[in-house]
């Protein structure tokens, strides 16, 4: 009889101490072991784990588990990692080892080959509809920008008025003085350290540093 590790895992610290989730994963995980005829050795948990941390201790101990004509089994994808790329790898150092990937929700088993070749493609599909989105994202950003739309905190410069980015007269000086130090050959550190020296606050910070000077001065460039 082949043997099936699996895995289990909720995100937040209430549903761990529920236990809800779990339990139900665990159900769908054992019927499926049962139904394929597939030895349960055990299942690995992570309770209150995000699914973005690819160092969590019961993952690791289950695919360590794994092994030849065994199956690491969970309830959905989205359990074992919210990255193509790091599922990628964990499908490979699987079939490295001889062993298979199950998810229940998505219905994949890559015991068949049906199943291996539905996995390949739900990972290009989801790398193709991040990759979609990071370009409206980046498309979107740049008509604000184009518009002086306020897109994100308000810059070191400008005043937000509305939904709009307007110049700020005063801190505009700043801007001005500070390239002009710069074009005199001033270090960032020195010009960091003579707009603390006369009192001049930056946007947020509780004063200047020679990381945000240079983010400005890359800004203004």
């Amino acid at each position: 009889m082949n043997k099936a590790i699996g895995y289990i895992r909720v995100s937040t610290q209430q549903q761990a101490d529920e236990g809800v989730s779990l339990d139900a994963q665990r159900a769908k995980i054992e019927a499926w072991c049962l139904a394929n005829d597939y030895e349960l050795s055990r299942i690995h948990c992570d309770s209150g784990i995000s699914g973005s941390k690819s160092d969590r201790a019961g993952l690791l101990q289950a695919i360590a588990q794994t092994g030849q004509d065994t199956a690491l089994v969970c309830y959905s994808l989205s359990r074992l990692t919210r990255s193509t790329k790091d599922m990628l790898h964990l499908s490979e150092e699987l079939s490295s080892k001889g062993a298979n990937l199950v998810s229940l929700t998505e219905k994949i088993d890559t015991t068949t080959a049906s199943g291996k070749m539905v996995f390949r493609m739900l990972a290009v599909l989801n790398e193709f509809e991040r990759d979609q989105i990071a370009e409206r994202t980046k498309t979107a950003l740049s008509h604000k920008k184009a518009n002086q739309d306020a897109y994100n905190h308000t810059p070191f410069g400008y005043q937000r008025v509305g939904n709009k980015f307007v110049k700020d007269v005063g801190e505009s000086k700043v801007i001005a003085l500070i390239l002009r130090k710069r074009k005199k050959g001033c270090s960032i550190r020195a010009i960091a350290d003579e707009l603390n020296s006369q009192g001049i606050k930056p946007k947020k910070a509780a004063k200047w540093n020679p990381s945000s000077v240079h983010y400005l001065l890359k800004r203004a460039a």
